[in-house]
């Protein structure tokens, strides 16, 4: 029987349920509140393939984070939960467990249990080493939003790097878009019926383990996992209904990484690298380039960086992930103003068969408690062969107005 949390068997509004009454509950006295509530809305330029598909869609997300230290600094709890109610997709409308962690500090070496996130990796379009945590798909479609991971660590400071030792405790499947959301594949994903390699399923631990270190102007990172793979591979079957569905399966795999990160003046050199293995074959895959910031544009406080960075993965078009020969440019601008604006904007390219997605985001503070973001993304020329076929309809605008407390 699959267990999820809760349990398998309660709906997304009830997982929200579930959140609303934690933070209900918890104390208020000597605890750190903060966190946000904030609107959003999607609209679609284009018509669905699936006419179960909607055009617009509105939704209410909430963030609320309890933190509180004690024993001179030594000691930290921190919670952070996270909610979703969607006017449309009911895979959307979803709670999690973000963070419930406990640290506890020594010296030279520190401890933490509890539900975590951690981000491995340096690289702008594609965070290619990034495997601890389970992505949170219904989110957004560019992989970033993460759920949170039950876990305990082991963390060694040493004069010649830190070294951090995982043990992931459970495994957490991959969210996707329901039968009336957007992003999604055709057929779409049957996330009811998960198949695994590991015997263990979802109760299987995973291990992990990371050397970072700093050499003058270099960010070094080697990286080891060994369990569960967060990127599922598909099986095509039939449900109950007779419709045609992709069923995940995740494989057990091993694999070892590098990130290194270099600041060199006004350049910033980025590099990503992975090895994996599994029953289905071993493959490696990279994805590196650079940043140059030119410092006060135009004799104004403006700093405009210059992106470029190259994506490959060995296996080609029978990568998992979309970017597999492919090169991204983009222009970052910071305003550097009392409203933190910002805008970042790119295209990823394939060099193969020339399927381009063009992506914008924008954000602004309002005040000192509003918050205003923009994203819209667009596909163009989008081969049959590539994994994001599927969404070259789904050309999008969203706004999102957040309120922080």
């Amino acid at each position: 029987m699959r267990r999820d949390w809760p349990s398998s068997d309660m709906t997304g509004r009830q997982r929200l349920l579930v959140i609303c009454c934690l933070c209900y509950s918890l104390p208020a006295n000597g605890w750190d509140w903060s966190g946000n509530v904030a609107v959003e809305g999607r609209t679609f330029f284009q018509s669905p393939f699936d006419s179960r598909q909607y055009d617009n869609d509105g939704s209410i997300s909430f963030e609320p984070e309890l933190a509180r230290e004690w024993n001179d600094g030594r000691d930290i709890f921190v919670t952070r939960l996270f909610g979703r109610l969607d006017a449309r997709d009911d895979e959307r409308t979803h709670a999690d467990v973000r963070e419930f962690q406990w640290t506890h500090v020594g010296d030279g070496w520190e401890t933490l249990v509890g539900v975590g996130k951690v981000y491995w990796g340096v690289t702008e379009a594609w965070h290619l080493v990034d495997i601890v945590n389970q992505t949170d798909l219904v989110e957004n479609p560019d992989a970033e939003q993460k759920l949170g991971q039950p876990m305990a660590k082991l963390s060694l400071e040493r004069e010649w790097g830190t070294v951090d030792l995982f043990a992931l405790i459970g495994f957490r499947e991959r969210t996707f878009p329901g039968v009336h959301g957007r992003f999604r594949t055709h057929p779409r994903v049957d996330t009811g019926h998960a198949l695994y390699e590991s015997g263990a399923e979802r109760k299987r631990v995973d291990l992990a383990a990371r050397w970072s270190h700093y050499i003058g102007e270099w960010d070094l990172g080697v990286s080891l996992f060994h369990g569960t793979g967060r990127d599922p591979l598909f099986i095509p079957t039939l449900d109950n209904r007779g419709e045609l569905v992709l069923v995940p399966y995740y494989e057990l795999i091993d694999q070892a990484s590098v990130d290194i990160q270099a600041t060199l003046g006004q350049w910033l050199w980025k590099l990503e690298a992975l090895y994996r293995d599994s029953d289905s074959g071993g493959f490696y895959a990279w994805t590196g380039g650079f940043e140059y910031t030119l410092v006060g544009i135009a004799q104004t406080s403006s700093d405009l960086g210059l992106i470029s960075e190259a994506l490959y993965d060995q296996r080609g078009d029978e990568s998992a992930t979309p970017f597999n020969h492919d090169l991204f440019l983009g222009v970052r601008w910071t305003a550097n103003d009392e409203q933190s604006t910002e805008l970042l904007a790119g295209v990823i390219v394939d060099w193969q068969n020339g399927s381009t997605l063009l992506n914008i985001e924008a954000s602004r503070r309002l005040g000192q408690l509003w918050k205003l973001s923009l994203q819209s993304r667009a596909w163009f020329n989008v081969s049959p062969k590539d994994l994001q076929y599927p969404f070259r309809r789904d050309d999008y605008l969203q706004l999102e107005l957040a309120r922080y407390f």
